[in-house]
Parts: C-alpha cells; structure tokens; sequence
C-alpha cells in the first residue's frame, strides 16, 4: 500500500511527498515503528518522520514528530553487517544524522526501501553539488516546532562520536583489505557512506553474490538509465527463456492455522517437522493471531513474537534455515523461511496485505502476501482471512476478488506497472477460507465423518461448488481431502463443539496452488495440536523451478544483441487504438467501472507509451480515473491492454454529487519518438447521499437520484450560505440516515458483531451497518464540523461542557449528532446480546463524528474518544 498519500495529506500546497517507506527506529535497547517521507518544497528536500497506525490510509493515521532537513549538514550512513548483506531477505540499517544530532533505522529488504534511499542520495548529492546559496528550509518552520528533534535526539548520542567510531572502523577496513589484496579477497565493506550514482548497484551486488543471472540482467536493464534497446532485449530474453532454463526441483511446506488468540501452549514441530525430510522452504500462515480490541484498531500485539519465536523452534531439525520475510495485518501473519544454503538465490521480496474487514479497510478480515523470485521463477504466497459465518459464500467470493485485485506489488523499475497477484509463475493461496458445509445438518455431518466418507462430504462444501462454478480461485487446484473437518473443536480437545451454537463442522483451512510443474506429496491436518479450535493444515509440494544454463543464456544473450543491431532505429513507432473514445454509464459510489483500451503496434520498431500530463494539469488523468499500466513497452506486431478504471470516493464524490465537476477527461497518450493521441472519457455520475453535505440532503425530500442536477447544483450553493432563507422547511434530519438506522433499530439491537462484521451490500443488518459507516466517512463535512473540533478536544472531560459544544452545531448536525447518539445507547442497552461496550463504540464513531480538518494523533483521537463517551453514558437522550 502506498503510505505516503496519508503524509501528503498533512502537507500544505507546494509540498510534495515523493516516497514513503515503514521502518524501525532504535531507540537503545527498544525498537518503535515510525513512518517516513521524502519532502520537496522549493526544491529543498526533508525526511518528515511520522507515528503511524500499522497500515496508514489517510492524514488521520499518521502524527508528524519530527523533520530532518536534507542540507550539508545531513548525512546517511549504511550500517548493515557483511553477515546481514550476505543473506537475501535481511533488512537494511541505516543511521541519518543531522548536525549534532543522528538517528539508526531499520529499512524492511525490498526494492521499495531502495528506492528510498536512492531518492534521499538524490537530494542529499543535489545538495552536495549545487553552487547556489545553501536551503533555508522556511517552509518547515510552521509545523510544530515543540516536536522538532525529538526523535532524533532520544535516539542516539552525539554525532562526534559516532563519526569517531566511523573514522576508526574505515581505518580498520582499509588495514584489512590491504591484508587481504593476495588472498583475491571481495568481502564487501560493512559500513561505508552513500555516494549517490552508484548506490543502487552497490546494493544490488551485495545482496546477490551470482555473478550472470537472468534476474541480475533483468534488474540491470529495469534502471531508469536504460531505454528502449534495452527493453527490447528483456522482451525478447523472457520470449525465448525456454531456451536457456531447466527446472529442478524443490520442495516447499505450506501451512496454515487459525489460532484463535492463543499464545503457543504446545510444540508445533508435530505441525511443522511432519515430513521425513527437512522442506528446502517453509510458508507458514496463521490467523486469528490477536482477537484483542486493541490489535485490531492499533495493529500492535506481543503475540507476533511468540508465534515467530515458536515456529522457528519447530522447523525440520535436519536443516538450518533462514527468515527471509514476516508480514502480518492484524491477525493475519506470514512467515516464509528457507534452508540457508538456498538464500543466496532469492531476490525481489516484497509484502504486502489487504483489509477487507468493516468498511473494506480494517485488517480483521483480508488478506498477507509475500512474493519473491528463486532462480528464474517468479512465486507469490498469499494467506487470507475470509468472511465469516455459513451464509456468507458470496461475501467470500467478493474477498477473494478485492484482494486478487487489490493486493499489488511494486516492482525494482518504479516506471513499470505494480505486479497482481495473478502475475506469477506459481501461486500457493492458504488460510482460513471459511468457506462452510451447506445442506446438511449437524448430525449428518458427524455420521459421515465418522464413516470416513470425506468425498461424499466434500461435495457439500462450500468451496469446491463456488470453484466448480468458476466463481472464485479459477486455475487453482486442490489436492484430495481425505482428513476430517479441521473447524471447529472444543479448545484443548479433539472434540466438536460443544457450544450453544453447535457450530458445523467444515473444512475451513485450506491450501491451494496454480502453476505449471507441481505435484502434491502430502495434504492433511494434525490433530494433535489442540490449542485452538481450528487444527493446523500442511502440505508438501515439490515444484519445478526454472533455473538458468548460464552458457545457454549468453548464447541466447548474444543473438538477441545481433539481431537488434540489425533493426533501422530511424523507423518511427506507430500503433493503432481500438477506439478513442469511451464512455462510463451510471456511475456509482465505491463501485468501479472498467473498459478497456487495446493497442497494437503495428510499426515496424517496438515502442514505448505513457500518458503524459497536459499544460497547467498536476496529473496525467482526474482524481477519479486512472490508467492501468500508465506506461509501458510493445514489443513490433504485439499488442497491450490498457484498462481505464474509473473509482469514485469520498474526496471526488462532493464536486460530482453537487454538479461542480462531471465525469469528463481527455487523456494525451505519447509514443517515445513518435505522435501524440487523444482520448476522450465521458460518462453520467449517479449523485447519491454519499459524499453530499448533511445540509444538502436535509433540504432534498425526494431521493437524490431522482433530483434534476440544476436543483443539486442549487441546494449545494444555499448550503454553503447557512443563512440563506428556504422556502420550504428543512428536513430535521436527512431521510436517507433514517432509513439506515431505522433498519437497525428494527431488525440489528440484538446483532451479535453488529458495526464490526462487513457486509456484501444485501440489505443485512452487516450490510446496513456498513452503509452508515460509509455514509459518516463520506461527508464533506463530518457531523460534527470542523470549526468545532478544537472546542470539542479541550472540552472532552467535561460532560456539561461536551454538551455545550452540541448545542451550539448548526441545527441539522445537531439533530444528527443527537440522533445517532441515542441509537448507539439504544445499542447498548442490549450489549449482552451484540456484546458491544461503551469503548467499542465510542472507538469506531468517533473518528467519524469528529474528524481532524488537517491531522490526528493518538491523543486528539483519545480526546474525541472521551468526549464522545458522555454522550454514550448517558440515561436518556
């Protein structure tokens, strides 16, 4: 996920994030997670450092606590080990110091954090060179300054010292190299200053020691410095790459295990150390790691570190292994080893993760990946958390989709289009799918478990009826089931469960794959581990990797090379559109609409395309289009999908709902060395209450759909005017909230999970919930306006005083704001059944009835809490 949308959120105009990267700070013996941003105003560079939320999406995640400006007096320093380089999958240690004051980071391995670096050595060797006055950094100055440098300075000593240090461990290097010149000695240095051009590849060769690899020369010919030949020779190695690959191969453990938010009680090696011969990698997926409430609205739990530590002790005693990656959403947690002798061959690690909990963003529900490249194949594992409860298979489906397509990889070339899930050469897809048992009872389930007719059960299952109908993991494959049902026992026993709820049992915990070459040694659970109500699911699969004849490939190399030289590089790039004009009919909030432009080149040189911005424009499209890829290569007589997606949310929903911008753009499509074309996007926005002002809506007695756009135009310029007489009396409160929560307050007081389950947009109490989350999140102005946030912080541990500042919203907000409060405690009058509670409530609406107009730390997000908790506490409305 791109984080640094979040910072640019708190930035004023003229200021512009360039990158984000998460990392760990050292403050001595400790380790806080701080996100940090590239800063660029009036061409003067800063690191902007940042407390976050896990996953930070907008300004109200992050908390700015420090700046340090990119100047002469800045300098970075790498101070990973020659051990640390040595293993693919190591993260980076960095240490920035600013005057007297310096900072060590920890950088998460990946192309990501060297973008990082490569654009902070950019700014930094800018600096170094320019011969204009040195920055005076001015426009920093209006940011706290009762923050400035405390984290810099709480984190290490003076900067004399550690230079001192520095100078003597270079002194000590260079006394070792000389030593070591006839020995033919290249052991890397362990420390050594960033020096801007040659950075990136420095890097590169470390963590790589191959010297002639396909992947090496795919990362060469990525960097921004090569063009258009070298393009063409990647095409043309990855067209020809049967002829110089073999595949060999390896074996690789998958498992997966809901844990249910227990701490490890038992020994996992029955679990992981099942097979006689220790797995040349491990893929190890939990869920359900944390079921606290503060894991799931702060991210933050000490049960990641006893689930890793008691993973790595029941590894295959046979073999040493080596962590190459750890992500975890939530609950949901990834953990990928592999034998050390094979590190050496992994390259392009990346993680990412996907909420598709409450709203589509909490990390309740979704989905962890990790993808990477061994030898010449590219493999993605993804473990995920799908919905919940026996009814709920299409919301699952519907999972499965937001995360195939919206868990996304960056990829080494920043130019080049992020990696889908799909795009793999192999795929390994585990966790608790919850997908259920449908049709039969209880009691017909036992019998057939206990007869052991796992076929005649498996074709009630869920899963395999929505894959049959290639409604979800189309390409996958399963291997036989012939274990019971893994969901769900009695905790501590091999029992089912004996709850009031007497749950079905159902085959929960999965494992599939799709590629080319893999073949199936085991699939089963392991019913000794009894910790959780879930068992554990492993499997072993032995897969083909593509690995590289290097005589062959220079061979293939070579010819590649001669054949381009022969081409007339004075030929210009042409290709043809399959149309320029498109339109999006009846578009709608939240839900995306694509079409698709196909382009062939049919020229007689390969060509490389971007959409590029038009006079006066800060982007190549409007806020609500985007192009997919927004640039690329085509190879002569191929072709390239583009897909123009449109998606509407609460920052574009305003000025289209009122009328102030339509669905309308031209975007300008450029061939390198050849003619520009023009494409026009069109289409019809249906206004709806999302994203339209609680004035506005007040003042609308017909729906919003069926309201002429002149009169939307209108009603949202008297809005803006609170004084502006209206002939007809406002509506007290807007129709479509009351809807909502009349629903709930007929048909959901007793839900159990009610705002805290997602929906599938159904009309259910969970989809109903959803709708009105969605609805706070999307006004322009929260119901609480922002002209009052302040007074609200200040007067949050006065009860009286809270209800002062009420009485003084405008009337609308008012009603708004008494309204929903005394359904919340309608709520809680019935917590014993929804099990909702004061803090959890107060927790989710907060942060939506008082919203920060610029920024929110944890304690203005403590402060909303507990001003928002008098109105929750209270008797009557």
């Amino acid at each position: 996920m791109d984080q640094s949308v979040a910072i640019q959120e708190t930035l004023e105009r003229g200021e512009n994030c360039i990158i984000a990267v998460q990392c760990d700070v050292f403050f001595e013996d400790i380790t806080e997670s701080r996100l940090l941003g590239l800063v660029e105003s009036t061409k003067e560079h800063a690191i902007f450092i940042y407390t976050h939320r896990r996953m930070a999406i907008t300004a109200d995640d992050v908390s700015l606590e420090d700046i340090v400006p990119i100047s002469l007096d800045f300098a970075v320093v790498e101070v990973s080990s020659p051990e640390e380089l040595a293993i693919v999958g190591a993260d980076t240690n960095v240490r920035v110091s600013y005057q007297e004051d310096e900072l060590e980071l920890k950088l998460p391995f990946g192309s990501h954090s060297r973008l990082f670096l490569s654009e902070v050595i950019r700014a930094w060797s800018d600096v170094c060179k320019s011969t204009t006055p040195a920055p005076k950094f001015e426009w920093t100055s209006k940011y706290d300054k009762a923050t400035r440098g405390a984290v810099v300075k709480k984190a290490l000593g003076p900067l004399g010292t550690t230079l001192t240090r520095l100078n003597h461990h270079r002194k000590t290097e260079k006394s070792s190299d000389e030593k070591e010149k006839g020995a033919n000695s290249g052991t890397p240095k362990s420390k050594r200053a960033y020096s801007g051009q040659d950075s990136r590849e420095d890097r590169d060769d470390l963590v790589r020691s191959s010297s002639h690899t396909t992947s090496n020369k795919a990362q060469i010919l990525a960097m921004p410095q090569f063009g258009l030949r070298d393009n063409l020779i990647k095409c043309e190695l990855l067209k020809n790459e049967v002829n110089y690959t073999y595949t060999e191969d390896f074996s690789f453990f998958l498992g997966t295990y809901n844990v249910n938010g227990q701490t490890p009680k038992e020994s996992l090696r029955p679990w992981l150390s099942c097979t006689a011969n220790p797995p040349d990698m491990y893929c190890v997926g939990f869920q359900e790691l944390d079921l606290s409430k503060e894991a799931f609205f702060f991210n933050d739990t000490p049960k990641e570190l006893e689930w890793t530590r008691a993973v790595s002790e029941a590894l295959h005693p046979d073999a040493k292994y080596a962590l190459v990656k750890l992500v975890r959403l939530v609950g949901i947690m990834l953990i990928f080893y592999v034998k050390k002798e094979y590190a050496e061959f992994i390259s392009d690690v990346e993680a990412e993760t996907v909420g598709t909990g409450i709203m589509g963003r909490m990390g309740n529900k979704g989905a962890v990946a990790i993808r990477f490249r061994f030898h010449n194949s590219d493999i993605c594992v993804v473990n995920s958390h799908l919905a919940a409860h026996i009814e709920e298979y299409e919301r699952r489906n519907q999972d499965y989709k937001d995360i195939c397509g919206r868990l996304q990889f960056r990829q080494l070339d920043p130019s080049q289009p992020q990696l889908t899930i799909m795009k793999h050469d192999v795929i390994f897809w585990i966790g608790d799918l919850n997908y259920r048992i449908s049709e039969l009872d209880v009691s017909n389930v036992k019998e057939l478990i206990s007869k052991k007719e796992f076929e005649t059960l498996h074709s009630y299952d869920q899963l395999k009826r929505q894959i049959d109908e290639e409604a979800v993991f189309v390409g996958f494959v399963e291997g036989e089931i012939d274990f019971q049902p893994t969901y769900k026992y009695d905790t501590g026993s091999d029992q089912w469960d004996t709850s009031e709820k007497c749950r079905v049992p159902a085959w929960c915990d999965r494992i599939l794959w799709r590629g080319k070459n893999i073949k199936q040694q085991h699939y089963q659970s392991h019913m000794t581990l009894k910790t959780s109500d879930h068992k554990p699911v492993s499997s072993l699969l032995v897969i083909g990797i593509k690995k590289v004849n290097a005589e062959a490939y220079k061979k293939t190399f070579e010819e590649i090379v001669r054949v381009i030289d022969k081409m007339e590089n004075e030929c210009i790039p042409s290709v043809t559109l399959s149309k320029r004009e498109f339109h999006f009919k009846d578009v709608k909030y939240m839900q995306q609409q694509t079409e698709t432009l196909s382009l062939f080149n049919d020229g007689q040189v390969p060509c490389q395309f971007e959409f590029i911005q038009k006079p006066n424009e800060p982007t190549y499209c409007k806020p609500w289009l985007t192009a997919n890829p927004p640039k690329g290569f085509i190879a002569e007589g191929a072709s390239v999908d583009i897909d123009f997606e449109v998606f509407v949310n609460r920052s574009t929903a305003p000025a289209l709902n009122s009328g102030k911008e339509p669905i309308e753009d031209i975007l300008v499509l450029h061939l390198e060395r050849g003619k520009d074309y023009f494409i026009s996007v069109t289409g019809n926005y249906l206004a709806s209450c999302y994203g339209t002002s609680i004035q506005s809506l007040c003042q609308l007695r017909e729906p919003i759909q069926d309201t002429p756009q002149e009169t939307l135009s209108d009603v949202a310029e008297s809005s803006e005017d609170e004084n502006e007489a209206n002939a007809e009396k406002p509506l007290d409160i807007p129709k479509e909230l009351w809807m909502m929560v009349d629903h709930l307050f007929r048909n959901a007081l007793n839900q159990e999970d009610i705002f805290q389950q997602p929906g599938l947009r159904t009309g259910s109490n969970h989809s109903a919930a959803e709708a009105l989350l969605l609805f706070l999140d999307a006004l322009p102005e929260p119901v609480v306006p922002y002209s009052f946030y302040q007074q609200c912080l200040e007067s949050c541990s006065n009860a009286s005083q809270c209800e002062k500042v009420i009485s003084m919203l405008p009337q609308c907000h008012k009603n708004v704001f008494n309204y929903l409060a005394a359904f919340l405690r309608e709520l809680l009058k019935n917590s014993a059944s929804n099990r909702l509670d004061v803090n959890i409530l107060a927790t989710i609406f907060a942060s939506l009835l008082l919203r920060s107009p610029t920024k929110q730390d944890l304690a203005e997000k403590r402060k909303t809490q507990e001003f928002f908790q008098h109105f929750l506490a209270q008797c009557s409305s």
